[in-house]
Order: structure tokens, then C-alpha cells, then sequence
């Protein structure tokens, strides 16, 4: 565990990290979402956030996703106490640190610069493990077996960064892996992931969106067995009627549009 400022030096798209864990850290109410320890990796890293430009609606959408996913784990968990749950680029996130019941079995996954960086802040344990690689390389699903257990595969502002043939790839490995297994993540519509690329924060680390669903009912035709469970929009969250007026006016005006609740919403599958 780190005791002194990390120089971080990434890759754009790995860059994107910080975006949320800064506003996980400070882009928020306590009372919304609360996340000591992302305030805790913020103190250790030498990096001048105010470079991301992340403007107050990006900071504020970070931390609702990110409580309605802790939600998703957590009722996961009530029903699979010794369930395993698999997330994936898991960034600096400290999702474990917050949902651990004391008998999950948790894996965090990143590509390698972002798991050595992860280690100046998590311990690895008999219940939660670090694996480098990239989601896309799926040889890292045969080190991961579910022995038996209920598993739920999370992924959070990761699945926009692939191609579709990459989503659609990962999505039949986990079906064929984990028969039956939960997959929760975050998508935009295509229009979505053509003119968000003009985002300040994206335009700073120069990452690149690649894919956009506008009918989330078609993952169901990749494959056999595919179940579109919940189709979640951030207009739904009860977390808006603690934000300021303008921003809950925001968010209710987006709620009678549909175009606008599909821009960026949640996706549950059971594959």
C-alpha cells in the first residue's frame, strides 16, 4: 500500500480512469453516493484533475451508475452469498470495498499499467484478486472458474470503448464460461457514441467510443438463452431528488424523451 504520490503515466484510454474516480471522489453529494476510499487514491495521486475539464452533469450521472451497480451487486448478493462476481475494467473503483459481505469471491480486471497502479491502493486476499489483461484477450476466463457458484459479470463505462464484434465476442464467452450468469453494464445509443466524442474529458485523454445499441432487446439475438432482464435509465434514479433544481429539472425534463433516457443508460442480462 502506497504511502506517497504516484506519477501516473497511461495510455488514453486508461487515462479515462481517473475521470470517474474523481468523480466518484468529489463530483457528488455524501448523501448520493459516498466513497471514502476513492477520496483516499485521490490524496496519493499526482495528477492536476482540473486538465479533465468533467463537466457537473458527467460527475453527477458517474456516481448515480455507480450506485445503482453497487444496488445490482448488492441484491445479487442477498440472494448468492458465495456468489463470485467478476468486474471488469475495474479502473481504481473500490465496488469491493463497499459491497463485501464477507464471503463473495471478487476479481478485478485491467490491463496491466492500471493493476500495478491498483496495488499501491488494494491488497489481493483469499476472496478478491487483481488479474491484468485486457477484456479483450478472453484467455483470462479460463483462470477464472465458477466452480459451481452464481456468477455476475459487471462492467462499468468500459463496454463503449469496444467494437460491437469485440461486446458481442465477450458476451458469448461469459454465456459459454458461466451458463446463466448475470451481465450488468452501461451503454450508449449510436447516436450517443457518435457525438460524445466531442466530450472536454475525452478530447483531454483522446480515448475513442466505438459502440451504441439503440435496441437493447437485440443482444438477446446473439445467442441462445440471451435475456434482457432491465433496461435502467438514469431518469429512474431516486438519487435525483436530492440534487440541486437545476440539475433534477434536467433530469426530469430528459424523462419524457426517449431518445434522450436511451443516450446512456443501464443494461442487466442473464446469459
Amino acid at each position: 500500500m502506497t504511502s506517497h504520490k504516484e506519477k501516473i503515466r497511461l495510455t488514453p484510454e486508461q487515462e479515462t480512469l481517473l475521470i470517474t474516480l474523481y468523480s466518484k471522489a468529489m463530483g457528488c453529494p455524501e448523501s448520493l453516493f459516498a466513497d471514502e476510499k476513492s477520496r483516499e487514491i485521490l490524496e496519493h495521486i499526482d495528477y492536476d484533475f482540473s486538465q479533465l475539464k468533467i463537466p457537473v452533469g458527467t460527475r453527477l450521472t458517474v456516481c448515480i451508475r455507480a450506485k445503482k451497480i453497487d444496488d445490482y451487486v448488492m441484491d445479487f448478493l442477498a440472494d448468492n452469498p458465495k456468489g463470485l462476481v467478476l468486474h471488469l475494467g475495474c479502473g481504481l473503483d473500490s465496488r469491493y470495498n463497499r459491497v463485501d459481505n464477507g464471503d463473495i469471491e471478487w476479481y478485478d480486471l485491467d490491463m496491466q499499467e492500471v493493476i500495478d497502479l491498483r496495488k499501491n491502493f488494494f491488497e489481493e486476499t483469499d476472496r478478491y484478486h487483481m488479474i491484468a489483461s485486457s477484456v479483450t484477450d478472453l484467455r483470462w476466463l479460463e483462470t477464472i472458474p465458477s466452480q459451481g457458484r452464481a456468477v455476475m459479470v459487471i462492467a462499468e463505462g468500459l463496454m463503449m470503448y469496444l467494437t460491437e464484434e469485440e461486446v458481442r465476442s465477450l458476451i458469448l464467452k461469459l454465456k459459454d464460461n458461466y451458463p446463466g450468469c448475470e451481465f450488468v453494464f452501461d451503454a450508449y445509443s449510436t447516436l450517443t457514441a457518435r457525438s460524445v466524442k466531442g466530450h472536454p474529458s475525452l478530447r483531454r485523454t483522446g480515448a475513442v467510443i466505438h459502440w451504441g445499441i439503440d435496441d437493447a432487446k437485440e443482444i438477446e439475438k446473439w445467442g441462445d438463452g440471451i435475456r434482457l432482464k432491465e433496461e435502467w435509465y438514469f431518469t429512474q434514479s431516486e438519487a435525483i431528488e436530492i440534487l440541486a433544481f437545476g440539475y433534477r429539472l434536467i433530469f426530469k425534463l430528459t424523462g419524457f424523451f426517449m431518445v434522450a433516457r436511451k443516450a446512456h443508460r443501464i443494461l442487466y442480462c442473464a446469459l
